[in-house]
């Protein structure tokens, strides 16, 4: 089982509210997939020498879940709230490293 990160982008066409996502993340543990998440807020880019990229705006929360596959963890967007309202939401795996 593969584990993916779900970056919800705060593009969505109408605002969610914190009872709106009680259903989906109750449906992602009913069905295993949920390893966490939480909300983001802001913060600082560094970097050691030189300017730093600029801090990415769009990410506001993340689910982290378990897939078997890519379209696995695609076919658990359904019901999500930030998706559901029309945006985005962002799929990227974690790599099993070491």
């Amino acid at each position: 089982m593969a584990e993916f990160l779900l970056l919800m982008h705060g593009d969505a066409t109408h605002e969610t509210t914190l009872p709106d996502w009680g259903p989906y993340i109750g449906g992602l543990q009913a069905k295993g997939a949920m390893q966490g998440g939480s909300a983001v807020g802001g913060g600082t880019t560094a970097r050691k020498a030189g300017a730093a990229a600029p801090l990415s705006t769009q990410i506001v929360g993340y689910i982290k879940v378990a897939a078997a596959d890519l379209e696995a963890a695609k076919a658990l967007l359904p019901g999500n709230p930030v998706y559901e309202a029309g945006g985005t939401v962002e799929i990227r795996e974690l790599p099993v490293t070491g």
